[in-house]
């Protein structure tokens, strides 16, 4: 896909929300220069705000290299979103179904024809609670290694200032006005993994390693050294799981005692009246 192929529909999406950015916030854009000028390519980008997919999505419409983002199937369906979806030429998923593989073949596909397939490997907006990147899902590292396209790692930051993530209320916060980073590094080298059987071991490593990429670029945004270790939120879920139950147990190990210790009080009492009952029974026989 060249430069100048970025058709009508991604212009029609340009012209309307490309104002309102250019007006409301400021912009700092780095490493252009790694995104390829021709041929297929991967984004692996980190998601920390409901509005970054619009923060990216100008970044990437800039450097004339169009993305399609992988996106949740409903999102196709619903009045002018998506008709934008489809006429942009993005890629529906399809979770927990049996078409869910479909959107990896649409990706690979669209990267055999010269396109740039843009990926979230996080799945979801990051719930590391100092909003670093955490451990990315294995989508991007299949599509790499079937298409062995260049995968360039992108940052953002800024615009969890402007919306953050999981806020009770989902209103934008634009005074004072917000500055919308965005970094492109250098293509992950990948090609140690190339020639291995994609097992469940060698997948994860490529995504680990994609993502150990992204958290690079941003802790270079960030100005800041970055998490030692990726944030696990499922491992962080079943601890809080746990937590959970075993306080549960606690408690109601509390709640029981009282009444144990007064049962325990009466089945000593108990004996000791009846004791008491028969002992002046006896005396009142003699």
């Amino acid at each position: 896909m060249s430069r100048r192929r970025i058709g009508f529909w991604y212009r029609l999406a340009a012209v309307i929300c490309k104002p309102p950015l250019l007006v409301l916030f400021k912009r700092d854009w780095q490493g252009m220069e790694h995104i390829p000028a021709d041929g297929g390519f991967i984004t692996a980008v980190n998601h920390n705000s409901y509005l970054d997919p619009l923060s990216y999505a100008h970044y990437q419409y800039n450097t004339g290299r169009v993305p399609r983002f992988l996106a949740k199937a409903g999102l196709f369906r619903s009045g002018f979103v998506g008709l934008m979806m489809r006429g942009t030429g993005q890629i529906p998923v399809y979770r927990e179904t049996t078409d869910a593989a479909t959107a990896f073949r649409a990706a690979v596909t669209a990267i055999h024809k010269g396109e740039c397939v843009a990926f979230y490997p996080e799945g979801t907006l990051t719930r590391d609670p100092e909003l670093w990147p955490m451990q990315g899902k294995t989508g991007a590292a299949r599509v790499a290694l079937l298409t062995k396209a260049p995968v360039i790692p992108v940052a953002q930051w800024g615009a969890n200032d402007a919306m953050p993530p999981y806020a009770k209320e989902k209103k934008l916060r634009l005074l004072p006005r917000k500055t919308l980073r965005v970094k492109a590094g250098p293509p992950v080298d990948l090609s140690a993994f190339y020639d291995r059987e994609p097992t469940a071991e060698v997948l994860r490593a490529v995504t680990d390693t994609i993502m150990a990429a992204v958290t690079e670029q941003l802790a270079q945004l960030r100005g800041e050294p970055a998490p030692a270790e990726p944030y696990d939120w499922r491992k962080a879920v079943a601890q809080e799981r746990r937590a959970a139950r075993e306080a549960a147990k606690a408690e109601r190990a509390a709640a029981a005692a009282p009444v144990e210790a007064a049962a325990a009080t009466e089945g000593v009492a108990a004996p000791q009246q009846a004791r008491s009952t028969q002992q002046a029974q006896e005396d009142e026989g003699k």
